[in-house]
């Protein structure tokens, strides 16, 4: 199994230890870390590899937001990387209480990257088509991801376990 950890992240795993399918053949990706594991998947793919089951916990979506929401995240990064780091980890526990979390060096390409990747449906399809079996776990809680739109969206590619109490981690509490 080879798992991407979210952004500013290292080392977070174990947060979504109940969810994962323990094989040689699965790819997964928390957050950020989603759109390394879809991009690893198909560079595997390409490469002749053999991957069964690629699970996205919370991937990062943002096409369902606007320009000047996007724009704002970069500003406030830019103006003060520590506490905007800081206030993306408290808001990826809320509503629960925050949690020990290692955190890694962060660039301002990867949030960039992440606030305007575009999944495409027909690159998943196209992965389903090939024998993957491709799971997203949402929380209905989630601070940092519309998880509605999200659900709406890889709905149709996807087996989606959408957890009601959730938040960005999947936790219930």
């Amino acid at each position: 199994m080879k798992f991407f950890s979210g952004f500013s992240l290292k080392n977070d795993v174990h947060f979504f230890a109940p969810f994962i399918k323990e094989s040689d053949y699965t790819v997964c990706g928390f957050s950020y870390g989603a759109i390394k594991a879809f991009e690893s998947l198909k560079k595997a793919l390409l490469e002749g590899k053999r991957v069964d089951t690629l699970q996205l916990f919370s991937p990062a979506f943002f096409q369902s937001k606007d320009e000047k929401f996007k724009r704002l995240q970069l500003m406030a990064y830019r103006k003060n990387e520590e506490a905007y780091l800081r206030q993306f980890i408290n808001a990826c526990f809320l509503p629960y209480e925050r949690r020990k979390v290692e955190q890694s060096i962060t660039v301002l390409e990867e949030l960039e990257e992440l606030l305007y990747y575009e999944w495409k449906k027909e690159e998943l399809l196209q992965l389903r088509e090939a024998g993957v079996v491709i799971e997203v776990y949402l929380g209905a809680k989630d601070h940092i991801v519309d998880a509605d739109a999200a659900k709406e969206f890889f709905q149709e590619v996807a087996t989606v376990t959408y957890i009601k109490d959730g938040n960005h981690f999947l936790l219930t509490e």
